[in-house]
C-alpha cells in the first residue's frame, strides 16, 4: 500500500477515535483530529498526483474517508445541539445523490470529476466545523463575537446546495439512461 493509501486509511481509522473524543466532550483534542484527518485529505491527493500514485482503491477511498469524515462529524454536532439536524440531512442528502450519479456513471465508464463548487463546498466544511467544535473559538474572544462558525457554516450549506445542482444539471443524461 502506498503512502497516499495510508494517509486515506489513516483518515477512516481517526473517524472513530475522534467520535469518542467529541463525545467525551474533549473538544480540542476532538478539534485536532479533525484538523490532522482533514488536511491528510489534501496531502494524500498531492502525494498520489505529484509522485504518479494514483490507484483505483485511492479513487475510491479517499472520497468515501472524507465524506465519512464530515458526516461524521456534522452528526456529532447534531447530537450535541451544535447543527440542526435539517442542515445534516441536506449535506448528506446530497453525498448520496453525488455518489450515486459518480456510481452510475463509473459503470458507463464516464468520470465525473471534482467541479470548483464542490471543491469550495469541502474546504468550507473543513473550516466550518473546527469552529463548531471549539465553539467559535479563537473568533468567540474577540471584542465583538463574529459568529464565524456559523457563517462558515451557511457558506457550506449553500455551496452544498449549489454544487450539488451543477452536479445533476451538469450530467442530467445519467437520468436519461
Amino acid at each position: 500500500m502506498n503512502l497516499p493509501n495510508k494517509l486515506t486509511m489513516g483518515r477512516i481509522f481517526a473517524i472513530p477515535v475522534f467520535i469518542v473524543v467529541f463525545l467525551f466532550d474533549y473538544r480540542y483534542a476532538a478539534a485536532v483530529i479533525f484538523i490532522v484527518a482533514a488536511l491528510t485529505d489534501m496531502l494524500d491527493g498531492h502525494i498520489a498526483r505529484k509522485y504518479n500514485l494514483v490507484t483505483n482503491f485511492g479513487k475510491l477511498m479517499d472520497p468515501l474517508a472524507d465524506k465519512l469524515l464530515v458526516m461524521s462529524a456534522l452528526i456529532c454536532l447534531a447530537q450535541t445541539g451544535d447543527v440542526a439536524g435539517w442542515m445534516v440531512i441536506v449535506i448528506l442528502g446530497r453525498e448520496f445523490i453525488i455518489t450515486g450519479m459518480r456510481q452510475v456513471a463509473a459503470a458507463q465508464g464516464i468520470v465525473i470529476a471534482a467541479g470548483t463548487t464542490g471543491k469550495i463546498k469541502t474546504i468550507t466544511q473543513m473550516i466550518a466545523i473546527p469552529l463548531l467544535i471549539l465553539e467559535n473559538w479563537p473568533f468567540s474572544l474577540l471584542a465583538v463575537n463574529v459568529p464565524m462558525d456559523v457563517i462558515f457554516l451557511w457558506i457550506a450549506l449553500v455551496m452544498t446546495i449549489v454544487s450539488g445542482t451543477e452536479y445533476i444539471v451538469k450530467n442530467k443524461q445519467l437520468f436519461s439512461m
